[in-house]
């Protein structure tokens, strides 16, 4: 038997005071937990797991361009090299990595079965299979091997790990981070890219940045569930302070359902979008419960109608129950509103720290530019190396004579070797070099392709030292690649904010209907650079009807209130009290000829109306969307409010994209009188019923069929026995009157008639939508213009080509926009690439179809007229209109 190991011997025993070792361990154990488990490093956002998981899929070469691997062999490879703890802490890591509605930007891409918002659990890592997300990839793992970062043994020193990974993004603020360490604990929320990206390069232009205007570029947190954020105060507490309570609620729609056959319609709640983090589940399991126990009355069903394009949960109620009330009880009682509990804490040179938004924003600038400088620096000592055997290979080159004489002559290799480096001063590597340079580098071509690399290597040897030694230059390229991963991978809000604190607007004494609507709206960037057309009469608007709301303290929703909407022309909407709009028309003067001004964005679409009514938005794809005009965020008088595609469901599909949006407009009081008339780039227009889009859902409704690469271009109303005029690029029109044998009202499947056949290099630009005596007003790249009268055109059936009313000063020309032009109301605006030229419509001369047409302002020569804008503007008295 062995002999049994004496502990007691003399020598080997310290003596030590229990609450002294106690102390100690427990210093050690929650050092151990803070630093290498529970919170993440401020540099990359990452926790040591989520790092080790990146790295060993980046070392098995997972990138988004090969086949996924089983998440068995992922985990397999962690615990065996990196992290030596239980391989379920590991999946689970990596589960929350590919979940799309746990992270706002997946760092993994995954197959098969991951959970769901219901917490429903994975299937097991031998099912599952995965691969780096392209977000990952490239702007997390692609300068691992430059020397940007540290590295270290792992836990048996056989393996290197990095310390941090060069991260090009501050991914603490994009996917946010959650987790409990001894006696502190994180919960960072998720951030938008873009609205992140935007915030950074302000830093960088101006490290004194006021607070308010950092938090104008970040307004808030972006929920990968989306959902709404109730107020504004919570949200400038965290990010002022690093600490503080950001309330979050679902998105609901209250709809008209039908309930049975011959049965009365009712009314039902429909939650759309969740808050973060809340269970579906458990949230129809708690309404469920609150209606049993007798604690939430005026429910009689609830169903899960959702499906893989989003949820869908119907609260359907008894007759006669107020739906305000019912929601706003839902607010109270279930998770359907919650609080966010930021704590904006993460590890800074090892240590824990809470931060406020700036500080996390700075710390990863410091560490980006850190990063930047190895990598450069590293990329500068490979090119030196390289250029050195270079220059050796063309001076052996320029002298090969004498050398192929100390190859021939030379007993070996060595003596060869010394007699280079005596008689040309070559180097031990250049001296290397030579002699194992391949026969093929002796011909011409070999020659002169070392010669390119020379110059090639000099110039960036040049760039990389201007880079080093000048930080501007060095700031200016990391704002270059944040901009470049911002339109890679930058995306439209989810979650929107409602700033609940906003002082109501002031009452319109009166608010006058137009007769007619000129058209401007943003163009469409793939097919046209014509000014889109907008409704062009309104009789009046369909109000949504909602019952009285009793305001509960941050449960209340704002009484209806009448409000003026703006949208842009590069796409961004706000709204504004009347007295603020009133105050900026007082400053703006009538025109009575052309001025120039600097390039800006320019209001296309002016509406009066009020909080209850609903926006309808036609995007390109042939998709409208409902948007609730409270919804839209109430904006200073000199904010240029938000851009619209961002207030859009994510089922629209539109991204970042701020010129996806045709056409927006609202409903008329008196539906039958009027139709929607599209026309696409292809050529195919129809007129839609405006019945057809009442009672919309968030889900949208497709409102006509598209072929292939094809998009909706124009949208506008139209009245039977209307005259449209249809323009190209190359100058011809054609103008049809709208009735049943031209363009019947068709159903939304349907995709239309052939208007007429584009010729090679033609395309779309524009339209007029008016009568026989009303003008249309057409503008060429280079800037001549003219006005012509729609009775003038022959009169065409569809398909036919119409006729040619531009005659083209220089032969390259080419028309860019049309629209409607009433003189005496308008003021059109065309902007070039520098500047914005206002002038009144009659400025453009009236002439027939074989004028030139003249240039109403002089634009600069190289330069084109980019865009045609005649804002839609309530007109009649101006200021007594209010």
């Amino acid at each position: 038997m062995a002999k049994q190991l004496d502990i007691l011997q003399t020598g080997q025993v310290i003596s030590t005071a229990l609450h002294t070792e106690m102390q100690q361990s427990y210093l050690e154990y929650a050092m151990s937990v803070i630093v290498g488990r529970a919170l993440p490093d401020v540099r990359d956002g990452l926790k040591p797991v989520h790092r080790r998981i990146l790295y060993a899929m980046h070392e098995l070469g997972l990138t988004p361009d090969r086949p996924f691997r089983k998440c068995a062999r992922v985990v397999g490879d962690v615990l065996g090299k990196y992290h030596p703890h239980g391989d379920q802490a590991v999946y689970d890591a990596l589960v929350r990595m590919v979940q799309d509605f746990s992270s706002r930007y997946p760092l993994l891409a995954g197959h098969g079965n991951f959970g769901s918002v219901d917490n429903d659990p994975p299937a097991a890592m031998r099912y599952t299979e995965t691969r780096l997300s392209p977000i990952s990839n490239e702007s997390m793992l692609t300068e691992i091997g430059d020397s940007t970062v540290e590295f270290i043994g792992n836990f048996d020193n056989s393996q290197q790990e990095p310390t941090v990974l060069p991260a090009q993004l501050p991914f603490l603020l994009l996917n946010g981070s959650s987790g409990i360490a001894v006696g502190m604990a994180t919960n960072i929320p998720p951030h938008n890219l873009g609205e992140v990206v935007d915030g950074l390069i302000a830093l960088i232009d101006n490290p004194n940045l006021a607070d308010e205007k950092l938090l104008e570029i970040i307004p808030g947190p972006d929920f990968p569930t989306g959902g709404e954020i109730v107020g504004t105060e919570g949200i400038r507490e965290a990010y002022l302070t690093g600490r503080g309570s950001i309330p979050i609620r679902g998105v609901t729609d209250i709809e008209e359902i039908h309930v049975g056959k011959g049965k009365h319609r009712r009314s039902a709640i429909v939650i759309t979008e969740l808050p973060y983090q809340v269970n579906k589940a458990s949230l129809i399991e708690k309404i469920a419960e609150l209606v049993n126990g007798g604690k939430l009355e005026g429910i009689s069903d609830i169903r899960d109608e959702s499906d893989r394009e989003g949820i869908r949960v119907v609260i359907e109620l008894k007759r006669d129950t107020n739906p305000n009330h019912i929601l706003q009880a839902l607010y109270k009682q279930t998770a359907l509103q919650s609080n966010f509990g930021t704590i904006m804490l993460a590890l800074s040179q090892a240590q824990p720290r809470q931060m406020t938004l700036r500080e996390l924003l700075q710390e990863f600038l410091t560490f980006r530019e850190e990063t930047l400088t190895r990598r450069y620096g590293h990329e500068l000592t490979q090119h030196e190396n390289r250029i050195h055997l270079v220059e050796g290979w063309l001076e052996a080159l320029a002298n090969l004579d004498d050398v192929i004489d100390i190859l021939r002559n030379a007993p070996d290799g060595t003596s060869a070797k010394v007699e280079l480096q005596n008689q040309f001063d070559f180097s031990d590597r250049q001296a290397d070099a030579i002699l194992g340079m391949p026969l093929r580098r002796l011909t011409g071509l070999e020659h002169q392709n070392l010669q390119t690399e020379f110059e090639e290597l000099t110039t960036k040897i040049a760039d990389l030292k201007k880079l080093l030694s000048d930080r501007r230059e060095l700031l200016k390229a990391l704002k270059k690649e944040l901009r470049h991963l911002k339109k890679q991978f930058g995306d439209a809000r989810k979650t929107r904010i409602l700033d609940l604190g906003a002082s109501p607007t002031a009452p319109l004494e009166s608010s006058k209907p137009l007769a007619k609507r000129a058209s401007a709206l943003p163009k469409n960037a793939d097919a046209t650079e014509a000014a889109v057309s907008a409704p062009k009469a309104e009789k009046g608007r369909k109000a949504s009807p909602k019952p009285a709301i009793e305001e509960v303290e941050l449960f209340a929703v704002e009484d209806d209130q009448e409000t003026v909407i703006e949208l842009t022309q590069k796409g961004y909407i706000r709204r504004v009290s009347p007295k603020t709009y009133q105050r900026q028309q007082r400053k703006t003067e009538d025109l009575d000829k052309p001025v120039l001004e600097e390039l800006d964005d320019v209001v296309i679409q002016t509406e009066f109306t009020t909080t209850a009514e609903t926006l309808v938005v036609l995007t390109r794809s042939g998709k409208a969307f409902p948007l609730s005009v409270r919804d839209i965020p109430q904006a200073a008088a000199r904010t240029k409010g938000v851009p619209l595609v961002t207030l859009l469901p994510a089922n629209a599909g539109v991204g970042a994209d701020t010129r996806a949006i045709v056409s927006t407009f609202f409903l008329p009081e008196d539906l039958d009188s009027q139709a929607l008339l599209l026309l696409t780039a292809q050529g195919k227009m129809k007129r839609i019923a405006l019945t057809e889009f009442q009672d919309m859902t968030n889900r949208g409704l497709i409102a006509t069929k598209l072929k292939d690469d094809d998009s909706v271009l124009l949208a506008g109303f139209v009245e039977e026995g209307d005259q449209v005029v249809v323009c190209t690029s190359l100058g011809r029109v054609v103008r049809i009157e709208v009735n049943e044998e031209t363009f019947p009202i068709a159903n939304r499947t349907s995709v239309g008639t052939q208007v007429t056949k584009l010729l090679k290099l033609e395309r779309f630009v524009g339209w007029a939508i008016a009568g026989y005596e009303d003008d249309f007003l057409m503008v060429s790249e280079q800037g001549y213009a003219k006005r012509m009268t729609v009775g003038a055109l022959k009169l065409c059936a569809p398909g036919e080509l119409g006729q040619n009313v531009f005659q083209f000063t220089n032969k390259s020309d080419v028309l860019m926009g049309m629209t409607v032009a009433f003189p005496g109301t308008h003021t059109l605006a065309l902007m070039s690439d520098t500047c914005v030229a206002k002038l009144p419509v009659e400025a453009v001369l009236l002439g027939t179809r074989m004028d030139k047409g003249e240039k109403p302002f002089k634009i600069a020569k190289g330069e084109k007229v980019t865009d045609l804008i005649l804002p839609i503007v309530p007109y009649g008295e101006g200021e007594d209109e209010f």
